[in-house]
């Protein structure tokens, strides 16, 4: 029984989801092997060889995989698929377009979303927003998974040897062709790796407000920001920030929700923060009761008092 782990990176360094991701694969049982397919990407390759607990790994190189085109990465996994009893992707924007293809094609189920691995052929996955978790038992010979990152600790990325072997690349699909790509420029920590993360929701009015109090907090604290879906849906933040059910899925060492009331779907996706810390001027605020710190107060009068004293 062996598990492949589909490396997210970007042919220079390996994100760190997929350190997350080795982690489940390893409490599958057996070995692990871990697939990086890119463009020049040796020092991917490198870097996965070195992660504890890894025994192999394999070296797609070709400009096909250059942009990580999910027809391409797709073709890639099918021609290796059938030595594998598990492939499990990161739950990420890439892991979520290439998973459901790979699974298609091998007609078997996914298991999306995995927080917990009970055996080789059972695992746990959150449903309802979080508010139930179901346990899921798969017979297929092959089973296709995403991890839920935030639920498994990140596998040291030293101390493995793992032996780099080199894989012929599938030919480019002729279905798709990589066109563009449009990428926002941040400074800041990303969201779902960040330590810190602070986050603004729909009481801070207007786009101008949201920056005015957010930022030197995030400054003080070197945090990423974020925030909930109706501080994006409003304007006030870009799409990219949005934390929630349909946002990004966080897990910082520290989560500061400012004017965020605390609707199920924000709190899908970061009440597994290991402290948080609410400031809201309605005591009745849902957020408070998922909060180890909560501040009854208007945060126009709270946040810049914080700065301050920081």
């Amino acid at each position: 029984m062996t598990a492949l782990v589909i490396a997210e990176h970007d042919n220079a360094s390996l994100k760190v989801a997929t350190l997350n991701t080795v982690t489940a694969a390893l409490a599958c049982g057996g070995d692990v092997h871990v697939l990086v397919a890119g463009a020049n990407a040796a020092a991917a390759a490198a870097a996965a060889a070195q992660i504890a607990g890894v025994t192999k790994v394999l070296h797609a190189d070709s400009d096909a995989f250059a942009h990580g085109l999910a027809e391409n990465v797709t073709a890639q996994i099918l021609a290796i698929a059938s030595s594998y009893s598990h492939i499990l992707f990161p739950a990420t924007a890439s892991g979520k377009n290439i998973a459901p293809r790979v699974a298609a094609k091998l007609d078997v189920a996914q298991i999306s979303d995995v927080t917990k691995v009970d055996s080789p052929d059972t695992f746990e996955r959150p449903i309802y927003a979080g508010n139930a978790i179901a346990i899921v038992q798969s017979l297929d010979a092959i089973k296709v998974i995403t991890v839920r990152t935030t639920g498994f600790d990140a596998a040291p990325a030293t101390g493995g040897s793992a032996a780099v072997e080199t894989l012929n690349a599938v030919a480019a699909s002729d279905k798709a062709v990589f066109v563009g790509s449009e990428i926002a420029k941040n400074d800041r920590p990303e969201l779902t790796a960040a330590k810190i993360i602070v986050s603004g929701g729909r009481a801070l009015g207007s786009h101008d407000k949201f920056m005015e109090v957010m930022t030197p907090l995030a400054d003080k604290l070197g945090a990423a920001m974020g925030a909930s879906r109706a501080a994006v849906d409003a304007g006030y933040a870009p799409n990219d920030w949005q934390v929630g059910q349909t946002g990004k899925i966080v897990a910082p060492q520290l989560y500061v929700a400012c004017g965020i009331s605390g609707a199920i779907q924000h709190l899908a996706g970061m009440k597994d923060s290991k402290v948080i810390v609410a400031i809201n001027k309605d005591p009745e605020a849902p957020i408070f009761s998922v909060a180890d710190y909560g501040l009854e107060a208007d945060l126009f009068v709270a946040v810049p008092e914080l700065v301050a004293a920081l």
